[in-house]
């Protein structure tokens, strides 16, 4: 295998956007605040004692039709739309694949998100990924949200991890994640995994790939003091190998550190490669 495959995994909300999803177009048409909205999920799923992720998928629906507001696959899309997107971010897919081309990468981008994946797919950077897991909602006849069919919370966003790792795509798939299979035979090793998060609902995952072989990196908000400390704490927790500003454009630090663990990845496969080969030319000179 001449181009090993490099798998950049991307939380959403406060990592390549600066808010939550829902907080650009969707909540406002409820007329509600935003801080109205989330309180409201929150004491839900207090009083319930329920899973927070579920609430707000819940609440979403049941606002919306209280305020008339179509709830289409299509109408989050719309929505979707509406997202603001970090400096650069637009940019940043072709640059990365140009990049990885250049030095005998093959750069596969992903998301794995709490938020709502018809929404995420109704951005223009969704064509750029491969996959992307989020949350979503099981649709009637008609295409109207009925029902959550897929909630993701920071726990759960592991299994993610292993799809990508195993080159899983379907979410349903239950079985075919719990088969064993070689680490070598595995179509991306954590070891060539990259992941971006920006807080404690991706502390599993960032500590995962980090423990594995693999990187993360915690970006924050451009001059947010505060969440500038959320995530150099997490570098220095040792949950995460790299903090940068969250501006994704070229020759910023984020750029920087992503070409540099590439060029380390290409090296480190260039080297596992040379020492298979010497060890199988023993092994064939000694039968």
């Amino acid at each position: 295998m001449k181009n090993p495959t490099i798998a950049l995994i991307y939380d959403f909300d406060g990592t390549l956007s600066p808010k939550n999803m829902q907080e650009f177009s969707f909540i406002e048409a409820l007329g509600m605040d935003s801080s109205q909205f989330w309180e409201k999920s929150d004491v839900l799923s207090k009083e319930q004692d329920a899973s927070g992720i579920l609430c707000y998928m819940k609440l979403m629906l049941e606002e919306a039709n209280h305020a008339g507001i179509p709830v289409q696959r299509s109408s989050f899309a719309k929505f979707g739309k509406n997202i603001e997107l970090y400096k650069g971010v637009k940019e940043w897919f072709s640059l990365i694949n140009e990049y990885g081309k250049k030095i005998g990468l093959k750069i596969e981008h992903y998301i794995n998100s709490s938020g709502l994946k018809e929404m995420i797919e109704g951005t223009s950077i969704a064509k750029e990924f491969k996959k992307i897991y989020a949350c979503s909602f099981l649709y009637d006849v008609n295409d109207v949200a009925i029902w959550p069919a897929v909630a993701v919370d920071y726990t759960n966003k592991t299994q993610f991890l292993f799809k990508i790792n195993k080159g899983i795509e379907e979410v349903w798939d239950n079985k075919r994640i719990n088969e064993y299979v070689p680490e070598n035979e595995r179509p991306v090793p954590f070891k060539r995994m990259i992941y971006f998060g920006d807080g404690e609902t991706d502390i599993p995952c960032m500590k995962m790939v980090k423990q594995n072989g693999g990187y993360s990196i915690a970006v924050y908000r451009p001059n947010d003091a505060n969440k500038r400390k959320i995530a150099e704490k997490l570098i220095l927790d040792d949950r995460v190998n790299f903090v940068c500003q969250a501006d994704y454009s070229q020759n910023k630090d984020v750029f920087k550190v992503v070409t540099t663990i590439l060029e380390k990845m290409k090296r480190d496969f260039d080297f596992d490669t040379l020492l298979a080969s010497h060890l199988e030319n023993a092994k064939k000179s000694n039968l």
